[in-house]
């Protein structure tokens, strides 16, 4: 059995809770007066510093502290919250990034750099109107009253082996003010019980500070969870805990204790915790977190493939128990491959993940974009709960990128432009996500002013895409943006111009064995949709036969199957089209295509195939039936084959090409155009 690292453990943590404060970071800008979310980003940055320090990242700790400063001093009032202050702490943030990958490289001045940006957000336009004022409060304001706090705590037995270190924690307290320590040993077990690892010791300390409460809270914020505490105020009434305590032998008088020495403080008896109202959400969160198991991406990556050949290996038995007579073996088979399904199923689902974790990366991109373009814009999500295989998510991240860089450079305007043509002064931009049968369609939408179509064929025609006055469809004009090289950028920026953004997108999407859709209008916005496979594991398939070979057809694109007999074959020499339901649909004969060089069947069979409103027909010799599809990628040499996206090995051993319905759909549409216009 494998053992964690707890270092890997530590960087997977550390990045979910730099994501936690990217997030709250993210929303203060649009609520910069909310108190909630600035306690959310001040303990997420003291819970990076604190576990960056147990597991030895110093220089993320130092660097870390500085920003927790500045928002502890936003948290209680001292200076007020600004866009600017969340700003350098974002950009600060890609530093902590750094410095927890690489703790060991050599960042140059780039922490000091950042560090001036943050004091200057925090102190520049406060500093001097301080340093003023200062004689006048010292003055006028009196000094702070101090209280006295009886604090009592114990850890978990395991907290040392953990990394928790208690003297941490005392002299955290110890820098709050005048600090008393008592230390209760009565729980440690004879010698030959001890466990040199574990901890038995608790603390009753008496505290005298002019901190309140909440500096007392912070101190053990990051253990607060797995301890036991009482916090009281001697003098006062007792203050609310993170695991009230209750001792059911009489204590001394509270005024005895506060006039006490040092030595006459009474002696701190493990205590029995009762549950209240304050911890039950914490245990439910903890319950909840029990659920959970983190496994790594290779694990569930090769449980895949050990799925793919179950599948392979059930679908051999079935050809073997279909030639045989023996009930028994075919009983057997069909229980097989009703479970090898099921557990293809649940597989498929454990890849899955929602797009809302693609999604919330762009928030940070408008953010900083819109700082530097002097733009204002709105980002819009929807359908965040729509799934897709987490090999998808990780290639589109890419794409997505350059298309919300794209419609943010070439198609949002200036505040001034859109008031001055009656739009708002914030543009939208628009992320969504749904599924249509085995797709998912990703859109990134804008309320810009649209592309430009003069300016995309003059571009065309100028670079020898296209000749001088070549007829485009719409359509394919518009997809002339996705040509290598191809930009109407007047100039080369840092977000747009080099043109080859657009071309990366449309590479991505063909190699997921997707299509990309395109509608603008002028001054109205464009969309770009992303039409992608659920899943590039395991797909179910539409097995055929041409000539003497076997294909797969993805299941989700077909629509239908029609018989096309030899009359009706000759008959439509010199235009492939078939008649469905009052509308003609194109068809493209895969023995011609494939150029098998034998002869058509008798009752040859139309399968009908879309891809969003486009739909085209395939003529086979035979339909076999359906067929669970193992996805293996082509090798190298066939890279340049686009009829096809992949293969599978079929039952018997032989391998089956599938084949890439978008752009068979496409290869008909445009045999369908070229015959329109020659007749």
């Amino acid at each position: 059995m494998s053992t964690l690292d707890p270092v890997a453990v530590f960087r997977t943590e550390a990045a979910e809770c730099l994501e936690a404060i990217e997030a709250g970071l993210l929303d203060l800008t649009h609520q910069l007066d909310n108190k909630d979310l600035v306690d959310a980003v001040f303990r997420g940055l003291h819970t990076l510093k604190g576990s960056g320090a147990m597991f030895g990242f110093e220089a993320l700790a130092a660097f870390t502290h500085h920003c927790e400063t500045a928002f502890d001093r936003v948290r209680k009032g001292e200076v007020a919250a600004t866009s600017e202050l969340v700003a350098a702490v974002l950009a600060a943030q890609d530093h902590m990034r750094a410095l927890v990958d690489q703790p060991d490289a050599d960042h140059g001045d780039t922490g000091h750099k950042l560090l001036a940006q943050l004091q200057a957000a925090v102190g520049g336009k406060e500093a001097a109107p301080a340093a003023v004022a200062a004689p006048a409060a010292v003055r006028e304001t009196p000094a702070k009253k101090k209280s006295s706090w009886r604090i009592r705590f114990s850890l978990p037995a395991n907290s040392m082996a953990n990394g928790t270190n208690p003297l941490g924690l005392l002299d955290e307290l110890r820098d709050l003010g005048e600090c008393t320590v008592r230390a209760n040993s009565s729980a440690i077990p004879p010698l030959d019980a001890l466990a040199p690892t574990e901890l038995h010791i608790s603390w009753d300390v008496t505290l005298t500070s002019e901190q309140d409460r909440s500096a007392i809270d912070d101190v053990f914020i990051f253990v607060l969870d797995d301890m036991e505490l009482s916090v009281e105020e001697i003098g006062g009434t007792a203050a609310a805990t993170a695991a009230p305590v209750e001792e059911k032998a009489a204590t001394a008088p509270v005024a005895a204790v506060s006039a006490a020495s040092p030595t006459s403080v009474p002696e701190f008896r493990p205590v029995e915790a009762v549950p209240s109202k304050r911890e039950a959400p914490a245990a439910i969160s903890q319950a909840k977190a029990a659920e959970n198991v983190r496994v790594p991406a290779e694990r569930l990556d090769e449980l895949m493939d050990r799925v793919g050949e179950l599948v392979i290996a059930q679908s051999r038995l079935s050809q073997l128990a279909s030639a045989s007579a023996d009930i028994a073996l075919r009983s057997v088979s069909e229980e097989i491959e009703r479970l090898s399904g099921e557990l293809r199923d649940t597989m498929m689902v454990l890849r899955m993940v929602p797009v809302a974790t693609l999604f919330s990366r762009f928030r940070r991109l408008i953010h900083d974009l819109a700082r530097e373009t002097g733009k204002v814009i709105e980002l819009v999500t929807e359908g965040e709960s729509t799934e897709v295989d987490k090999t998808v998510i990780e290639r589109l991240a890419d794409p997505l990128v350059h298309l919300v860089r794209n419609s943010i450079d070439h198609g949002l305007e200036t505040p001034a432009d859109r008031l001055a043509s009656g739009k708002t002064e914030a543009g939208t931009v628009t992320l969504s996500a749904r599924q249509a049968g085995g797709e998912v369609i990703i859109s990134i939408k804008d309320d810009g002013r649209g592309i430009n179509r003069e300016r995309v064929r003059a571009k065309a025609e100028s670079s020898g895409l296209i000749q001088s006055g070549q007829p485009l469809s719409d359509s394919e004009l518009l997809q002339l943006i996705f040509a290598p090289g191809f930009s109407t950028a007047a100039a080369i920026t840092n977000l747009s111009g080099r043109g080859v953004g657009m071309d990366v997108v449309k590479k991505t999407v063909e190699a997921l064995r997707g299509a990309i859709d395109i509608v603008s209008l002028p001054g109205q916005g464009s969309e770009v949709s992303l039409r992608i496979p659920l899943t590039l594991a395991i797909i179910d398939g539409l097995l055929v036969r041409v000539g003497s070979g076997r294909y797969v057809i993805p299941l989700s694109a077909v629509e239908e199957c029609l018989e096309l007999s030899l009359e009706e074959d000759l008959r439509s020499r010199g235009r492939s089209f078939i008649s469905l339901r009052d509308s003609l649909v194109p068809f493209l004969r895969l023995r011609d295509l494939f150029r098998t060089g034998t002869k058509p069947d008798v009752h040859q069979k139309v399968v009908v195939i879309s891809t969003g409103t486009e739909r085209v027909g395939l003529v086979v010799d035979q339909i076999i039936g359906d067929h669970q599809t193992v996805i293996k990628s082509m090798s190298k040499l066939h890279n340049n084959v686009a009829t096809f996206s992949g293969a599978t090995i079929l039952g018997d051993g032989s391998v089956a090409l599938i084949l890439d319905v978008g752009h068979l759909v496409a290869a008909g549409q445009q045999q369908e155009a070229q015959l329109r216009v020659a007749g």
